[in-house]
């Protein structure tokens, strides 16, 4: 980008070498060879790693760190990650199988999502796993499923609490939502249940996600703790563990900057002196865009070059089909361009007229990069989008027109 231009938060994550961006030591060639394919994501393990290495600097110990597998299911990655965290949160059964077959302990795992089929709910409480409960029929039918398994089911409340987190890219707290119990109604029946029918774990406090602002997440740290004391202290049998939830975002658009996490960590001493019923219990943070975005790529190949009445186009064969919320359709108010990149062109000088990068849809809104400034791009070079590691493949539309599907790598 020119200086009179917005910019991205740096992409140094990855090697640069002779123009040639690496992931996890391999060219952008060297890959496309392995995988025999021309258009493909492809995750560096050492960044998800580095990135959790972060998150401890910073947060207390006695805080585990739990990944959200929706954020990116692929097994290969799941696997690498089992080592590196204390729980997986998954989001249907299937992510539960996943989880399961990784190795991780089933009862490191728990299970959150509104509208829980009973074949879910059965397949939860046999398997041992946690369930996040998201209303009172859910409830319901998980007890009377155990009772029908003889199994008593694990259980912990999600709450939908009154405060929500300001500044937040998607707000999964406060107001009315379809997520959670919400904490009025929770204050009324916790007293009342029969405590001998499941096995009561705690309480699960999600309010947002996608947050760069680190005093919008200390505050509404401040009044999940606060929540989560009164609700302990309402509740007629121990607790055993807290979901703090997660908001921690990574950096996409001009001129967004990367979450100092040191303030964040520093409140969360603060609040674990603060509050010492709290701080022996299992606390947990769940979080997966925040671990795996910043590790991913989705690299295709410019198979055209097109000129319209004086405005370039970049064609290449990947797109919205492969990458739906880089193309804006996947919780963007307003469309933004991810960082992107010519990747065997890195650190050149851009050219001065802005391009745009189309995939090969029949629809406008198959924009990889709009008006952008980038390196001046010829046939067979690589456009790569970064920030990619979280919500491709699979929160994306891959049988939309009848295009192939795309490939994937973790190195």
């Amino acid at each position: 980008m020119n200086k009179a231009s917005p910019v991205h938060a740096d992409m140094h994550q990855f090697e640069v070498k002779d123009t040639q961006l690496q992931i996890g030591g391999y060219s952008l060639d060297q890959l496309a060879s392995m995988l025999d394919k021309q258009v493909f994501y492809a995750y560096d393990q050492t960044v998800v790693k580095a990135q959790i290495d972060i998150f401890h600097r910073h947060i207390p110990a006695s805080i585990k760190l739990h990944y959200a597998i929706k954020a990116n299911p692929y097994m290969p990655l799941i696997n690498a990650m089992r080592p590196w965290v204390e729980g997986f949160d998954v989001a249907s059964q299937k992510e539960m199988l996943m989880a399961i077959q990784s190795g991780m302990p089933n009862r490191d795992i728990s299970f959150a999502g509104p509208a829980k089929q009973l074949p879910e709910i059965r397949a939860a409480i046999v398997a041992g796993i946690t369930l996040h409960i998201e209303s009172e029929l859910e409830f319901e039918r998980a007890v009377k499923l155990g009772q029908e398994l003889d199994i008593k089911p694990i259980i912990a409340f999600r709450v939908n609490p009154a405060f929500e987190l300001k500044a937040s890219g998607m707000k999964m707290g406060g107001g009315p939502k379809q997520f959670g119990i919400d904490e009025e109604r929770l204050f009324e029946i916790l007293p009342t249940l029969d405590y001998s029918q499941f096995e009561f774990r705690g309480f699960h406090i999600f309010w947002g996600s996608q947050n760069l602002k680190q005093e919008a997440i200390i505050d509404a740290h401040n009044n999940t703790f606060a929540l989560a004391q009164k609700l302990i202290d309402i509740t007629p049998t121990p607790t055993v563990t807290v979901n703090l939830g997660g908001g921690m975002g990574i950096p996409y658009f001009p001129g967004e900057k990367r979450l100092d996490l040191a303030p964040i960590g520093e409140n969360l001493k603060q609040l674990l002196k603060q509050y010492p019923q709290l701080a022996k219990l299992e606390l947990i943070f769940e979080l997966g865009r925040f671990l795996v975005a910043e590790a991913g790529i989705y690299a295709s190949r410019i198979t055209d070059i097109k000129v319209s009445r004086g405005h370039t186009y970049l064609m290449t064969n990947g797109g919205l089909h492969h990458h739906l919320s880089n193309s804006g359709n996947f919780g963007q108010v307003i469309r933004k361009n991810y960082p992107v990149a010519i990747g065997n062109k890195m650190g050149l000088a851009p050219e001065e007229a802005k391009v745009s990068a189309v995939g090969p849809l029949c629809t406008p809104l198959d924009t990889l990069a709009d008006k952008m400034q980038l390196p001046k791009a010829e046939l067979g070079d690589w456009l790569v989008i970064f920030q990619s590691g979280a919500y491709g493949p699979t929160a994306s539309p891959q049988d939309f027109l009848g295009h192939p599907h795309v490939s994937e790598i973790l190195v």
